[in-house]
């Protein structure tokens, strides 16, 4: 059965696409095509909000997608729900701002106090303006404006239907492109989440091993590709931007998203009451993540010593090198989970590193 991917508005997918790196490693496979990942024609409330986002579609089967992507605030929380598996073997993360009109006063991010900011509910951008500004803004001085998905969120920016807002990707582009000024980076990571009911373990492997292999690809040369992101640009917009002044967008990090950062993430929502109405019973890190085999096209690499200790937490073998540097960098080895113990420099394999 062919595995039904819905792309996340990045270039990786297409490049995977185009260079046969799906069919090289042997993946049937589908896309699942929607401008604004699976928020459908979203109803405004009486306060001219939408509140549905990221987190609600993953309930509502994201249109049949078997893995698809959204912030890992909303994926971690989604698994944890029961509404998918999170993959831990990788993630992405996003290019993101709080943006104003050029004519805008604002110029600080403290000068954002008690204006109203533009983002998606239970989306990347709503906890990602939260994490950006709770080192500036007190608690009560941050208003959030829940203008929908990045698109329609794009156009309310855009005829200054609020006076600022948080954009990632190709939308933030677009608006840098329509002279709206950066205020403050909010940078955020983006989880991978398996929805299907019958998703193959072997095939989201595969999945991510032609990602590797395209991610690669954009860092060698990303001229080739930028003309991809035009599939991300609404219409009205195409003839008014020129993609070859955008970046790269949305990066793809084949690190593992780890128990501790898992904790991490469902604390830190938690303490910020960001959804409220959660279940009593919640799945941990042990059944919310999808158990892969080890890396998608695993291989032995050389890390230091915490990256190491990481891996390790993650379910790899580590082997020592010797100390280098004087005692300041500790290399390791790092092969795949249940892999074969490796030899260094012709010796016998050391004891895996502690965690």
């Amino acid at each position: 059965m062919a595995l039904k991917i819905m792309p996340h508005g990045r270039l990786q997918e297409w490049v995977a696409e185009e260079k046969g790196y799906f069919t090289a490693e042997g993946l049937e496979y589908s896309f699942v095509l929607s401008e604004d990942y699976g928020v459908h024609r979203p109803r405004r409330d009486g306060d001219g909000e939408i509140k549905t986002g990221a987190f609600e579609t993953f309930g509502t089967g994201r249109d049949g997608a078997d893995v698809s992507c959204a912030c890992h605030w909303a994926t971690s929380a989604a698994a944890s729900e029961r509404a998918g598996q999170l993959v831990t073997t990788a993630y992405s993360v996003a290019n993101c701002a709080i943006v104003v009109p050029p004519e805008s006063p604002i110029r600080r991010p403290e000068e954002l106090a008690g204006v109203a900011i533009g983002v998606g509910y239970h989306s990347g951008s709503h906890f990602a303006t939260v994490q950006a500004l709770e080192g500036v803004l007190a608690p009560d001085e941050l208003k959030l404006s829940f203008q929908g998905p990045p698109n329609e969120r794009l156009d309310a920016l855009l005829q200054r239907q609020v006076p600022a807002a948080t954009t990632w990707g190709v939308p933030l582009y677009i608006a840098e492109a329509f002279g709206f000024r950066k205020i403050v980076d909010a940078t955020f990571m983006i989880g991978f989440l398996a929805t299907g009911l019958d998703v193959s373990k072997a095939d989201v492997e595969k999945y991510l091993s032609a990602l590797r292999r395209a991610q690669m690809e954009i860092d060698l040369h990303p001229e080739l590709y930028k003309h991809y992101h035009l599939r991300a640009v609404p219409e009205k917009y195409r003839d008014q931007v020129d993609v070859r002044a955008f970046g790269t967008g949305e990066r793809i990090v084949f690190l593992p998203y780890t128990r501790e950062v898992f904790a991490a993430t469902q604390h830190w929502t938690e303490a910020h009451h960001l959804f409220p109405e959660r279940p009593e019973s919640l799945r941990g890190y042990d059944e919310a993540a999808l158990v892969l085999s080890g890396w998608a096209e695993a291989r032995a690499v050389l890390l230091d010593a915490a990256d190491a200790r990481t891996m390790v937490a993650a379910g790899c073998r580590c082997v020592p090198l010797p100390v280098l540097d004087q005692g300041q960098l500790a290399a390791a080895v790092v092969v795949d989970p249940g892999g074969p113990r490796v030899a260094v420099n012709g010796g016998d394999a050391a004891e895996d590193v502690a965690a």
